[in-house]
């Protein structure tokens, strides 16, 4: 929030279970909009911020975002947005077109986001721009294809601030879990200011420091053979003083849920855990399935939840399976916020009020012809829809939505 007492606004796509949403909150933006289509993380959104007064005025917005006219769609058009005046659009864009078990088909799969994402931030015009997704998109044979979004972004007047890959670990989530991390800044607002990537820490919460106590509460109610079987494994996962290997969140083409491949597991089992599967809930545990385990127990969703990095008043909704899957597809909430704060250093430098917090809209304008950005080469295809004269116009114009596949 700036000074003035008018915090910075965002919309989100993609927006999952809200862990990304989450930590820009807390990083001091304030959602207009949460885009996402599958029903459960729907479900949970609501569960979390419908009636809650700090999140006031934000709409959940369910369904395919390739749908959804940022001004006409009836959720939207009160906010009665003009071109520039948002100051975020940020989004976890599918991963599978990038991960390893997504088979890395990049732009040529349909569940590829990149391309509706460029075409809102085309006609938005946000002051800053916040894309996420797993660490395979800086492989080397996404270059081009990072190339071309990146000078798409350069065209609409954006500077390149960095595809950063950031370890959660160094801010506070007890797990390895790398993410890459696109942001980009109207270059008007650069001037002078320059944005600084977060560092985070050295120092690292290990599973024992996560766990402790939600482990506690769960082998309290078995007396003295529960005592003994919690000390076995916090003895274990403290000598091992690691963070969680990375949490998957599946796909729902795939099974039931489980904490991710075999070298997971086996990570899991070094930590006295058992990531065969996932643990009912405390409240309809069955002992011998869930906690007596000859490995070990099996982590409850919120168990994984606080694994990454949310905190323990986050209300997940649906079956076991579909919200383990939303916790394992979930941004880790101190990542973002860490990113968030950092986007938020340059849209309010010193803490002072912009223009639009003085009740003067900023227009971030398409970029010129004397600007140095050229088009795509030849050969190049553009990823979203091509700008209208590479800055002819202030604002592409509005070009009625075509519907395409579910995300």
């Amino acid at each position: 929030m700036n000074s003035s007492g008018k915090p910075l606004t965002s919309i989100e796509i993609c927006a999952g279970a809200g862990g990304q949403a989450l930590g820009l909150h807390m990083a001091g933006f304030r959602h207009l909009a949460l885009l996402e289509i599958d029903k459960f993380a729907c479900r949970t959104l609501r569960a979390n911020v419908s009636g809650n007064p700090e999140w006031a005025g934000c709409e959940i917005v369910e369904g395919d975002v390739k749908e959804v006219d940022p001004f006409t769609h009836k959720q939207l058009a009160e906010f009665g947005l003009q071109p520039g005046e948002l100051d975020l659009l940020a989004g976890g864009v599918p991963c599978p077109p990038f991960s390893a078990a997504g088979k890395q088909l990049g732009e040529d799969d349909e569940r590829d986001l990149f391309p509706r994402m460029l075409e809102l931030v085309g006609r938005l015009r946000p002051k800053a721009v916040m894309i996420e997704n797993v660490r395979g998109i800086l492989d080397t044979k996404f270059d081009e294809y990072r190339e071309r979004i990146v000078g798409e972004l350069k065209a609409y007047g954006y500077e390149f601030c960095g595809w950063e890959l950031i370890e959660a670990r160094r801010h506070g989530v007890p797990q390895l879990r790398p993410r890459a991390v696109l942001v980009m800044i109207a270059k008007e607002l650069l001037a002078g200011v320059k944005f600084e990537w977060p560092a985070g820490a050295e120092e690292v919460v290990t599973v024992a420091d996560a766990l402790a106590e939600t482990m506690r509460e769960r082998y309290e109610p078995y007396g003295a053979r529960g005592r003994a079987v919690f000390d076995r494994w916090l003895q274990a996962a403290t000598e091992r003083g690691t963070e969680a290997p990375t949490l998957v969140g599946g796909s729902k083409k795939h099974g039931g849920a489980d904490l991710g491949p075999s070298r997971a597991k086996a990570a899991w089992a070094a930590l006295g855990v058992d990531a065969m599967g996932v643990a009912n809930d405390p409240d309809a545990c069955v002992p011998e399935r869930d906690l007596f385990r000859a490995n070990g127990p099996m982590l409850t969703v919120e168990q994984a939840a606080i694994i990454q990095g949310f905190p323990r008043d986050w209300a997940f909704e649906g079956g076991k399976t579909a919200r383990y899957r939303q916790v394992g597809n979930a941004f880790p909430p101190p990542v973002a916020e860490a990113v968030g704060r950092a986007i938020a250093a340059v849209l309010r430098p010193g803490g002072q009020p912009s223009s639009a917090a003085d009740g003067v809209r900023m227009v971030i304008p398409a970029a010129g012809r004397d600007t140095g950005i050229a088009a795509p080469a030849a050969g190049q295809p553009p990823v979203g829809p091509t700008p209208a004269g590479y800055g002819q116009l202030p604002f592409p114009e509005a070009e009625p939505e075509h519907a395409g596949p579910s995300a």
